[in-house]
């Protein structure tokens, strides 16, 4: 058997090689956008023509699953178990993509060609989440080779293809299989790290929630210099609607819809940590949202309400007219502890106590919150593997400022979630001109294969029950 710098250098080699993009430029070419119609055969092709004869490669029997949802792609669930008293790591990915706005690419060769420009490899799913993903498996083969054919734990890979949609399917899938995808602890990479020179590790996410404010007085628009100041005029009540909900500064004034005080080890956890400062990052508004709070705990800590659209007569040729109505979409992130199970009626009783009229209030999927505490075993297991690799600390974050499906797995499985990022907030992730850093994706190789190579060794706390909750 090899040793760990062996198998260190190897996943540093398979970058240097060329070896990693030749993979990676397979899986761009694959056009799995699940947001276009007629993608189906382009998923299916993902998991059967690509992901399949990988993992068989690895040592894994696998399984492809429809969707129990209409019009979702399919799942792959691969396993590789080489000894049932060892523990069972659960990884996932997702081999879709948001489609490819092929006409606004300004670098690479577009969406679905693998290109390398200096440190950079464009290409739709490079960031989110094809890089990532092919990161994870090719680290796991330098380790099995370096190893001789054993790990010295279980796998099962778990691949969803609608996650660019909402991951429709995914929570019934994953309640059916919850034996199939029976673990110990979830070990996923998406998302960005907070800075492309920093390895950083998440534990959950926010939740989110999207709700429409809607009022309509009257059912036609009426000349403001006949009708101004007799009529209440529903673009002014839902500006001060909002304004109820949400300060000029960001600062949410419903109490029902601000988090619980922010724990003392997450505190700790975010302590010192800079936001932004990247080269194509926005400057940071430092007097805006919850005062009192760092910018690391105004993102990561705590709940931001934010207004997505707002619309009252006709934005794009305005009349002298008082509008009959006026909407607007606004979207709550939120952390553990937040209660947002009746948000219609918090809402809808909050604008009353203001004295406004009754508001049209519907409120859209739930993306639940999730946050691992930074004392679990396996926290600290995955901060020292890391460690050991780079030889510093890497930053850990509490849990993600944007969401993930991580409450699938957090609360229906019942798993401690560990994410390691391998992305960077420049990314473009969602955009053209989306890449992946060939020095993170280098760095990332090695922290992968040096965790993969420690799990043989941890012996972590006795698994818990499928039907549990992370906290």
């Amino acid at each position: 058997m090899g040793s760990r710098e062996a198998a260190l250098a190897a996943a540093a080699a398979h970058l240097d090689s060329g070896a990693f993009e030749a993979e990676l430029a397979r899986r761009v070419a694959i056009r799995s956008a699940s947001q276009e119609a007629d993608a189906g055969p382009a998923l299916q092709a993902y998991l059967t023509e690509e992901l399949v004869p990988t993992l068989a490669a690895l040592g894994f029997t696998h399984t492809i699953h429809a969707n129990p949802v209409p019009g979702g792609g399919p799942f792959l669930i691969a396993t590789r178990v080489e000894d049932p008293t060892r523990p069972t790591v659960l990884m996932y990915g997702h081999g879709d993509v948001i489609r490819g706005q092929d006409a606004s690419w300004t670098r690479g060769a577009g969406p679905w060609t693998l290109a390398r420009d200096g440190d950079r490899l464009y290409g739709r799913g490079t960031a989110d989440n094809k890089g990532q993903h092919s990161v994870n498996l090719a680290a796991l083969a330098q380790v099995l080779a370096a190893r001789g054919g054993r790990l010295g734990f279980n796998l099962t890979w778990l691949f969803e293809t609608s996650e660019e949609t909402g991951s429709p399917g995914l929570a019934t899938f994953c309640t059916a299989q919850r034996e199939a995808l029976r673990a110990d602890v979830l070990i996923a990479s998406d998302g960005p790290r907070l800075t492309a020179p920093m390895p950083t590790v998440f534990l959950g996410s926010r939740g989110v929630v999207n709700f429409d404010l809607k009022l309509t007085l009257r059912d036609g628009a009426h000349h403001s210099g006949n009708w101004g100041g007799l009529l209440r005029n529903p673009g002014t009540v839902l500006a001060n609607a909002i304004a109820s909900l949400v300060d000029g500064q960001g600062r949410i004034r419903i109490a029902a819809l601000r988090p619980p005080p922010i724990p003392a080890n997450v505190r700790a956890a975010l302590a010192g940590l800079d936001v932004g400062g990247g080269p194509d990052d926005p400057v940071v508004d430092t007097d805006w949202g919850e005062p009192g709070l760092t910018p690391a705990e105004r993102v990561f800590g705590w709940n931001t309400l934010e207004v997505l659209a707002f619309a009252t007569g006709n934005p794009a040729h305005p009349v002298n007219a008082i509008p009959p109505s006026a909407q607007a979409t606004l979207h709550l992130r939120f952390v553990v502890g937040t209660d947002v199970s009746r948000m219609a009626e918090v809402v809808d009783a909050h604008l009353r106590a203001q004295g406004l009229p009754p508001f049209e209030i519907t409120v859209g999927e739930v993306m639940a919150a999730t946050r691992l505490d930074p004392d679990d075993p396996w926290v600290h297991f995955t901060l020292e593997a890391i460690a050991r690799t780079t030889g510093s600390k890497p930053v850990l974050l509490p849990n993600l400022g944007g969401s993930l499906p991580n409450d699938v797995f957090a609360h229906i499985l019942g798993l401690p979630t560990v994410w390691i990022p391998h992305s960077y907030p420049g990314c473009r992730q969602h955009a053209p001109d989306e890449h992946l850093l060939r020095p993170v994706a280098r760095e990332a190789l090695q922290i992968m294969a040096g965790l993969f190579w420690d799990l043989a060794d941890f012996n972590p706390p006795a698994r818990r029950p499928a039907s549990s909750a992370a906290a």
